[in-house]
């Protein structure tokens, strides 16, 4: 083979790495963090909020030091029955909004360790997944406050 054919081959490949290797890291932005505040006891609360993806990638979880564990949940209606259960991840289209509200796709968190005040900032940590199975995470402050207040 030709040093040039080598050389140019090269070139490609190492273009072609370092646009992969660029398409991978996928910018997240959250927008819009809300949680609902608990009454005294209350062990279970939901979050919402809107992610933005720059690349295709997966909601794959979520964790929260003020709770247990934290759920993706979905709402639906089934034979005029509203349900309400756990999903394993979302989807992150690229460039497009995923709205988590209430009535549709949300967060649960349970095990509250304490109260969930109107007022208070709760930190969640977003797992994101993109099509080479890298995780990365991404942390978000909730502002507490009821739906009606949003």
């Amino acid at each position: 083979m030709s040093r040039l054919i080598q050389t140019s081959i090269l070139f490609v490949l190492l273009t072609f790495s370092a646009h992969a290797e660029y398409a991978e890291h996928a910018k997240i932005s959250v927008q819009n963090a809300w949680i609902r505040p608990t009454v005294p006891l209350q062990k279970v609360t939901g979050a919402f909020m809107t992610i933005t993806s720059t690349t295709a990638a997966r909601l794959v979880g979520m964790t929260s030091p003020v709770a247990d564990h934290v759920e993706i949940h979905e709402m639906l209606v089934e034979n005029d029955i509203m349900k309400m259960r756990a999903v394993p991840s979302l989807p992150l289209t690229a460039d497009k909004s995923l709205e988590l509200k209430p009535g549709g796709y949300h967060v649960m968190l349970f095990g509250l360790h304490q109260q969930v005040k109107a007022g208070d900032s709760v930190p969640l940590t977003l797992i994101i997944e993109d099509s080479n199975k890298k995780r990365t995470s991404v942390t978000v402050k909730a502002a507490a406050k009821s739906a009606t207040a949003y």
